[in-house]
């Protein structure tokens, strides 16, 4: 589903990813591992096509598509989802409007007929249930005075409405206690275990991955894959550190 081969990447001209290929294919959780400046929301914003990531050499296909030749909303279009580490508040704009015009604007975008008020609002009840989201939270302005918890499960009720093919989440269980941890996890498996579907998840700690168990777990420092195994190498990064990993 997703080649990365030989990817190199800089930002402000500082070279931050130097060589990292990377595959993934359908059915499969992937979690990307590393250090502080390892490079791993810059792999993100990558993929994502976020202005100021330049790609100085390599190539990213998406379902057989050069993702890099994409803009950002063809590449959301194409069915891939961008989950961030600090979801942007847009003032003046509800979640149920956001999420409607964002909805019909990808269907719009593969030939789709746009979704009525009506089926829309159905399809939004059954996520933000699914979540324990209640409907008025849907109704406020996007993430505007949501606590840290708030915001990724309304960033979790975004992915289920948008139904994506790869989910890229950047650092998912940021700010996250427990119970909403647990809760996002539940998410995450809901929406996108699927055998069409695929996540790469980018995270510093192992807690998320006891409720999302990944097929592959990969440590990336210095901008590259530098070692990859199962899910116990999370136990053993979690004991050892990076850096005794590295070495």
């Amino acid at each position: 589903m997703l080649q990365i081969h030989n990817l190199h990447a800089t930002v402000s001209d500082k070279a931050i990813l130097n060589g990292l290929t990377l595959a993934l294919n359908a059915g499969e959780i992937h979690a990307i591992m590393g250090p502080n400046g390892a490079g791993k929301s810059t792999l993100a914003y990558v993929l994502g096509g976020r202005p100021g990531y330049e790609v100085t050499q390599g190539s990213v296909t998406f379902d057989d598509q050069d993702l890099l030749a994409l803009a950002p909303h063809e590449r959301a279009a194409a069915g891939l989802f961008l989950g961030f580490q600090y979801p942007v508040e847009i003032p003046g704009v509800s979640n149920v409007q956001f999420l409607r015009e964002s909805l019909n604007a990808q269907r719009k975008a593969r030939g789709e007929a746009p979704l009525s008020g009506a089926d829309f609002l159905r399809i939004a009840r059954e996520q933000a249930a699914a979540l324990g989201v209640d409907m008025d939270m849907l109704k406020r302005p996007v993430n505007v005075g949501f606590s840290g918890g708030e915001k990724k499960r309304g960033e979790m009720v975004q992915m289920g409405i948008i139904d994506p093919k790869l989910a890229v989440l950047d650092e998912t269980d940021s700010g996250l206690d427990i119970d909403a941890l647990r809760v996002v996890g539940d998410g995450i498996n809901r929406i996108m275990r699927k055998p069409d579907k695929a996540v790469l998840l980018i995270t510093h700690y192992q807690r998320l991955l006891d409720y999302v168990k990944p097929d592959y777990v990969h440590v990336l420092d210095a901008g590259r894959i530098t070692r990859t195994g199962g899910p116990e190498l999370a136990h053993e990064l979690e004991r050892e550190g990076y850096r005794e990993i590295a070495a």
